[in-house]
């Protein structure tokens, strides 16, 4: 099998996937005989091939996958004119207040913004698929530790945590996360000390972590 072969075997399987395909998952079309180093290239060739096309090969959390452009979405909207949903800004600074801290319990969550967090915004968040529950903190009651997922970080075009931008300063409330509006804005108060960057944040709970092509040479 010739290299061109190959790409359009990749080429098909991404574009009919309608999901990240990761490498391991890339390697099963060829029963293993492309070593990973081989499937990369073929993955950055398709990425250079399509650069001008409407679609563009990107690298989340979970793998590889086609996606229009962001500069088309307002002609694509057209076509399916149903609104996505809209989040309020206390679910969005709980999510962001789990994405930076992570792994937090309710009282953490709580602490940081100052108010009751209510059972119905974990929810909300746990059926999006944007949050679960990783352990239990070793502690009265044994809280429930609560992290992001990959589908999370595949839904804001991430491949890692550390994709996120730094938190602001001590002084700013908790940060909105890129992509993500608010559909109302109620006020919250000031979080206690939050600090200037994330520390130490876990790419973690990924079997089979893609490859940027920084690491190539598109977590």
């Amino acid at each position: 099998m010739n290299t061109a072969e190959a790409r359009r075997i990749v080429e098909a399987a991404l574009l009919c996937a309608g999901r990240p395909l990761s490498l391991r998952e890339l390697g099963q079309l060829f029963d293993g005989a492309l070593a990973p180093q081989t499937l990369k290239r073929l993955l950055l060739d398709l990425q250079a091939m399509w650069a001008e096309r409407g679609l563009e090969l990107v690298c989340v959390a979970s793998g590889w996958r086609f996606q229009s452009r962001p500069q088309l979405q307002p002609f694509l909207e057209r076509l399916h004119p149903e609104k996505p949903p809209r989040y309020s800004r206390a679910v969005l600074e709980t999510l962001a207040i789990i994405a930076y801290r992570q792994p937090v319990t309710r009282g953490d969550m709580e602490e940081i913004r100052g108010v009751t967090i209510s059972s119905q915004i974990l929810k909300q968040l746990e059926d999006r698929g944007w949050i679960e529950v990783v352990g239990h903190r070793e502690t009265v009651g044994r809280p429930a530790l609560y992290a992001t997922t990959r589908q999370f970080l595949d839904d804001l075009g991430l491949t890692s945590l550390q994709e996120l931008p730094l938190l602001p300063d001590a002084d700013h409330r908790t940060p909105m996360l890129p992509g993500l509006e608010p559909v109302v804005s109620d006020p919250v108060p000031a979080p206690p000390q939050a600090s200037a960057a994330p520390a130490a944040l876990p790419t973690g709970r990924v079997d089979d972590p893609p490859t940027t092509p920084a690491d190539a040479g598109l977590a």
